[in-house]
């Protein structure tokens, strides 16, 4: 499968089937994904991959502490508040996704109960969670998501689903202690992954794109 249509058919998948990836496949691909580029070569992720009885453990803690609803504390800047085109985009995927779960927008419950999800990691049996040295801010958080890109596309060539979740990286405080992370070491960020369950409704949410001219401009 090439590239353009790996892009084309992959989506954020936020329903998953139980069976795990076989433990081989997993080391192919986090292998593969060592080639991803970094400034300066420095490859600043550091990437813990969680499954199993763990996994459930970290869940069980992570949906606890969202659920005391105190304030997320991130260890990097995710205090970004969209606006204009950005926001109405922002707008859009939510409204896609709830639709297409027929949740009304007025009902706030299980608009919450959907969202509560991403911290449960959408029962999927592995979650990823992407750290680096928190010194290196912007720079390092480019090159992590380059990484992160070049293994999701990795994962769905080999018939593997994701969902990029920065959810994940708004309560690291267990997290950090579950992993054993060194001082000065952030999460910034997550990814659930493992096999799309293809009848869960939320799996029928597809978003949209910009046009080209609304986003390359070509100078020559």
């Amino acid at each position: 499968m090439s590239i353009a249509n790996i892009l084309n058919d992959r989506f954020s998948v936020r329903a998953f089937r139980p069976e795990p990836v076989a433990a081989d496949v997993l080391q192919e691909i986090f292998t593969a994904a060592q080639q991803a580029p970094s400034n300066c070569n420095v490859q600043p992720w550091q990437t813990y991959v969680v499954s199993g009885e763990k996994k459930d453990k970290l869940k069980n803690l992570l949906v606890g502490t969202v659920m005391k609803q105190q304030a997320p504390n991130p260890d990097f800047n995710w205090k970004v508040a969209y606006d204009g085109i950005h926001r109405e985009r922002q707008f859009g995927s939510a409204n896609a996704l709830y639709t297409s779960m027929d949740i009304a927008r007025e009902d706030k419950m299980k608009r919450n109960m959907a969202m509560l999800r991403n911290w449960a990691f959408f029962d999927a049996p592995h979650v990823a969670f992407f750290t680096m040295d928190t010194y290196l801010d912007i720079m390092g958080a480019v090159d992590i998501g380059i990484y992160a890109q070049t293994l999701t596309l990795l994962l769905k060539e080999k018939g593997i689903d994701s969902c990029m979740q920065g959810a994940l990286g708004q309560f690291p405080d267990p997290i950090r202690e579950f992993l054993g992370l060194p001082e000065g070491r952030g999460v910034l960020f997550g990814m659930s992954f493992g096999y799309a369950d293809e009848n869960a409704p939320a799996n029928k949410c597809r978003t949209d794109r910009a046009e080209l001219t609304d986003a390359v401009t070509f100078v020559s």
